[in-house]
């Protein structure tokens, strides 16, 4: 499979269709009760932290990496002996938190945003990825399903764009 490179930003073609626009008016209805259920729980942190983690286990499952709701709690009680996956996931779930975070401090995501939450996820300092060979198989076929770009300075053209989109 051929490696994806996305267009540039901002796409030239119009998405802002009927189809697309009714979904995010009940997106929008969606959020704004979310937004109205967050601001009466006591500690709002509890329901940001249940739908990442939700979000990390089910993220997570597309590439094979399968734990349980039971080990995540575990995990979140420093319980030791945990699977590499649940590890895994936690470590997503932190990114996803990071994110988050940087993006409610700073108003904006950056490069350095981006590379900061890989670090959180990844558990190193690795930075931009520079070496090719990444892909996403299927387990059970080893059928490449998804080839990221795989030369430095196209993600680094592509992190660029995405920044100065933002």
């Amino acid at each position: 499979m051929r490696e994806f490179i996305p267009n540039n930003l901002p796409l030239l073609k119009d998405i802002e269709t009927k189809k697309i626009l009714k979904k995010s008016i009940s997106a929008n209805r969606a959020l704004a009760k979310l937004n109205g259920v967050a601001k009466i729980i006591p500690n709002s942190n509890i329901l940001i932290n249940s739908l990442a983690l939700q979000e990390a286990k089910d993220s997570s499952e597309i590439e094979n990496i399968i734990t349980t709701h039971d080990d995540l709690y575990k995990a979140s009680l420093d319980i030791k002996n945990l699977s590499s996956a649940t590890k895994e996931v936690c470590n997503y779930k932190n990114a996803l938190l990071k994110g988050f975070g940087l993006v409610t401090d700073k108003k904006l995501l950056l490069k350095k945003h981006i590379i900061e939450i890989q670090k959180e996820l990844e558990q190193n300092d690795a930075g931009v990825r520079r070496q090719s060979g990444t892909n996403l198989k299927n387990t059970k076929t080893g059928e490449v399903i998804f080839t990221p770009p795989q030369n430095y300075e196209d993600i680094e053209n592509l992190l660029a764009n995405l920044e100065s989109y933002i």
